[in-house]
């Protein structure tokens, strides 16, 4: 019954012991010498204005957050639209796929027009 997962199972356990071999040789084999000028905070090679601890607006964060949900739920279209668009055709749940698809772009659209009404895009 798990013969088909066992591949699987090896590559997940290959690329995890492979992550913390990196980490842990990185970790190990780099060369340390720090000094002041490195430990400085570097912004493009300009000098720091101001403390790096200083505080941002909540709207900074708020539109950030609101960026990530609307593009998570954008990734959401494309294994719709390989489905629906492609080689499957007009199978017979093609048209469930099609309204639960219009269902979410009404949810996206609600949800966007919520945000917009309370003005969290604007950036002051």
């Amino acid at each position: 019954m798990l013969q088909p997962y066992i591949p699987v199972l090896l590559l997940i356990l290959f690329v995890a012991a492979n992550a913390v071999m990196m980490i842990v040789v990185s970790h190990y084999a780099a060369p340390r010498r720090p000094t002041p000028l490195k430990d400085a905070p570097y912004e493009s090679g300009m000098p720091p204005l101001g403390s790096a601890r200083e505080r941002f607006s909540v709207k900074f964060y708020l539109v950030a957050m609101l960026f990530i949900v609307f593009d998570i739920e954008t990734v959401f279209l494309f294994p719709w639209g390989t489905i629906f668009f492609g080689d499957a055709g007009a199978g017979p749940g093609m048209g469930f796929l099609l309204v639960e698809m219009l269902v979410f772009m009404v949810i996206l659209a609600v949800g966007y027009v919520y945000v917009w009404k309370r003005r969290a895009l604007e950036w002051d």
